[in-house]
């Protein structure tokens, strides 16, 4: 009997502890040392949605496009041991944002496209969310001579559009992989 409840309560601990680090936001969720768990990632790594796991992109899939509005920049090893340009973008509330670049990544964009407020002049911007679970993870943008609204199709086919999603509401697949385990007493 003892050594059932030992079990039961190693195993609310293994899952608390999971979940302490899926919902408590780190500092390193994509960096290269989190990825590293298994000697390093591919630059076609997934890159996942940290609520629900949706398959958003591939490392490949970030492009650096530059924001002159961004409050710093830095280059990160990141996805697949690749360097990785992170911008600090601010936006009219004081709110700080932390965002990576993707030339294209499966998310719902909420259209109309706005024009006000915009981190990158000449583009215009709507939110970005996980069409799985619906979290808010950055914005698309696309040229303000566009119409307001367009079609998916158009926006994915397009060399002038581009996505800049907030980091620390990603994860790469490897990373994710990294935090299950199996308690040592089923390995057995």
């Amino acid at each position: 009997m003892a050594d059932r409840w030992n079990l039961m309560r190693l195993g609310r601990l293994t899952m608390l502890h999971v979940y302490f680090l899926l919902v408590l936001p780190p500092t390193a969720y994509l960096h290269s040392e989190a990825c590293a768990a298994d000697g390093g990632t591919s630059a076609a790594a997934l890159i996942l949605c940290r609520s629900c796991g949706h398959e958003l992109a591939y490392g490949t899939d970030v492009d650096f496009v530059p924001s002159r509005l961004a409050l710093s920049s830095r280059n990160d090893t990141m996805i697949g041991g690749r360097r990785v340009d992170v911008q600090l973008l601010e936006n009219p509330h004081g709110k700080q944002f932390e965002v990576i670049t993707f030339r294209k990544a499966d998310v719902h964009q909420h259209w109309p496209a706005d024009k006000h407020f915009t981190w990158f002049p000449g583009f215009s911007w709507t939110v970005a969310t996980c069409p799985r679970c619906g979290t808010h993870l950055g914005w698309a943008f696309q040229p303000s001579v566009w119409p307001d609204v367009v079609t998916k199709t158009k926006f994915d086919e397009s060399k002038h559009t581009f996505l800049a999603l907030i980091t620390h509401r990603l994860l790469t697949e490897d990373f994710a992989s990294s935090l299950l385990m199996t308690p040592k007493s089923f390995v057995n």
